[in-house]
């Protein structure tokens, strides 16, 4: 990290911190204000007076780093400058962790109060439009390049719980990608072909194994003129042209609120004369309607699962649909699988943190064992086993 986290650690700071937080509490014009709401004021000045005489002494870096402790989002604004983090996990003001270069280590900058961690999560949630309460304790959200998620009381007994992954302005293309060592040439060529043929395409993975980064690359593959309906729980996916639209899904916060899910979405996006639909997540019973969508002549969609191989996804999206038509049979569930999903993408991680394709494989038959599977492309010479 840079400089100002290594004063972090002295305990100085940290008392001039708390008589920083004083001063703003004893300003005579606005003690009817509460203390949190105080720091998310816009500029005033009875605050930048206060600020100013509680920091006098203090190096230039140490005053900032105090700024932005009171006024700012504190270190994050350090981290999340820095373009190799690709996550920022926060679990409480003095336990943040991230992600750079693909490994996880815990950062050595803290927030130095928890007022001022209440005041990061509630600037965080202005610019992100996320709120979280008791009867909606999650909330999703984009801040800069970042997709936010965060977990609030009572599913967590102390202070919300932050998650932030970065997320690319620009689509990655797969040359850049194959440049970078995520797949050799072979595999490029797989998933072009399954772009050029239209097959229809579920894109597998561990959390942060690059399943959107996979996607968004091999749709900027797609001709011009392809429109993509692309729906979505929060912003993620790159549209690939000008034509192409994207939903996001809405959840519901009172009663009197209507939710609308992915299901909901996908219904619409079928009077919206898609040549190719798109899922960022399927997590639920929308997998029910997705297939329905896929085998009803609708070629050349894609969407991401949580598998960790084709087997195992397969049988995922089998357990889904089930939830979406629990009256349907195993034989039926899997006679729509095989007439919907032509092609399973598998990517993952390799023991540095490093993204990289495992594999392509085609939905080859359906029998009495399962699912088999054809080998398109395989990293390794490992065997996929059958049914």
């Amino acid at each position: 990290m840079n400089s100002p986290s290594a004063s972090l650690i002295r305990s100085d700071l940290f008392a001039r911190a708390a008589s920083v937080l004083k001063a703003i509490q004893d300003i005579p014009s606005l003690r009817h204000v509460p203390v949190l709401d105080r720091m998310n004021l816009g500029r005033d000045v009875a605050l930048d007076t206060c600020f100013e005489k509680a920091t006098l002494g203090l190096e230039t870096h140490d005053r900032t780093r105090l700024f932005e402790e009171f006024f700012g989002l504190g270190p994050v604004t350090s981290i999340a400058g820095d373009p190799r983090v690709t996550e920022i996990l926060i679990s409480a003001p003095d336990c943040i962790w991230i992600e750079r270069d693909g490994k996880l280590e815990m950062a050595d900058d803290r927030f130095l109060d928890r007022v001022t961690y209440r005041c990061f999560l509630a600037r965080l949630s202005r610019d992100a439009r996320t709120n979280t309460d008791e009867n909606a304790p999650f909330a999703n959200g984009r801040w800069r390049d970042f997709r936010v998620h965060v977990v609030g009381h009572p599913i967590v007994s102390e202070l919300s719980h932050v998650s932030l992954r970065r997320v690319r302005v620009r689509a990655w293309t797969l040359e850049e990608m194959a440049e970078n060592g995520w797949a050799d040439s072979t595999g490029v060529e797989a998933l072009e072909k399954l772009v050029r043929e239209r097959a229809n395409v579920i894109v597998i993975g561990s959390t942060g194994s690059g399943k959107t980064s996979a996607l968004s690359a091999c749709l900027q593959k797609t001709e011009p003129h392809d429109r993509a309906v692309v729906l979505e729980d929060t912003e993620e996916l790159i549209l690939p042209n000008r034509v192409s639209i994207r939903m996001l899904s809405k959840v519901s916060r009172s009663d009197q609120d209507t939710e609308f899910g992915l299901g909901d979405l996908l219904k619409q996006s079928l009077r919206m004369r898609p040549d190719r639909i798109v899922m960022g997540e399927v997590r639920g019973a929308e997998a029910k309607d997705l297939l329905m969508a896929f085998a009803t002549g609708h070629s050349g969609c894609w969407g991401t699962l949580h598998a960790g191989s084709p087997r195992e996804a397969l049988l995922r999206l089998e357990m889904l649909v089930q939830m979406g038509a629990p009256q349907w049979n195993t034989a039926t569930v899997r006679a729509l699988i095989h007439a919907s999903i032509d092609a399973v993408v598998l990517v993952g991680k390799d023991p540095n943190g490093k993204r990289r394709l495992e594999s392509v494989h085609q939905v080859a038959s359906l029998e009495e064992i399962g699912f088999c599977f054809s080998p398109l492309y395989a990293r390794t010479s490992t065997k996929l086993p059958r049914g």
